[in-house]
């Protein structure tokens, strides 16, 4: 384990997230698509179940990607003030069979507060531990999608959205079987 069990959970809600736009598809079009994706990543509190609740999660989803991306210290000025905004206050919390982590918001604020803080929170770990490059996007040429390498040795380089690593390694296969064929 590279980071606490919640920052490994809060940055793979990121990568879910982010990812949930990733290619030519959307995964976040309407309320029950929200409702499936909180479902599958196991996050609670208040919900208004509004098209404004929707909007706001799909652009924290973009705030997330360009946050992704950023360098350390734009990763920085955006964590900050993240939970300036937000005006965080890091406390444990232990419920829903989750042992201790921390939440900075109340599970009364709104759904992509309480996301983008749980984020802030992850990547404020990351940033400490000098971490930021195990933040990435797939290697693959096609592909878009962003990954976490959480691996010892930092070799990750394709994501888990498709089949991105399986078609390189056939293209490259097929590369060098077409060069030793012709020679090269």
């Amino acid at each position: 384990m590279i980071f606490a069990p919640d920052t490994e959970i809060a940055l793979g809600t990121i990568v879910a997230l982010i990812n949930s736009a990733s290619g030519d598809a959307d995964e976040l079009l309407t309320g029950a698509d929200l409702d499936e994706f909180l479902e599958q990543q196991g996050f609670t509190g208040s919900r208004t179940h509004n098209e404004a609740e929707l909007r706001s999660v799909r652009q924290l989803r973009t705030q997330m990607r360009g946050l992704w991306l950023a360098s350390e210290s734009e990763s920085v000025d955006q964590v900050n003030n993240i939970l300036r905004s937000a005006r965080a206050m890091p406390q444990l919390f232990k419920h829903d069979g989750w042992d201790y982590h921390i939440h900075a918001t109340t599970p009364e604020a709104p759904l992509s507060e309480r996301m983008a803080v749980e984020a802030a929170m992850a990547l404020v770990d990351v940033l400490r531990s000098g971490e930021l490059s195990r933040l990435r996007v797939c290697a693959a040429e096609d592909c878009e999608a962003v990954l976490l390498d959480l691996s010892r040795n930092r070799s990750k380089r394709y994501c888990d959205t498709g089949n991105c690593a399986n078609r390189e390694h056939v293209r490259a296969y097929r590369q060098r079987k077409s060069e030793q064929k012709h020679g090269v």
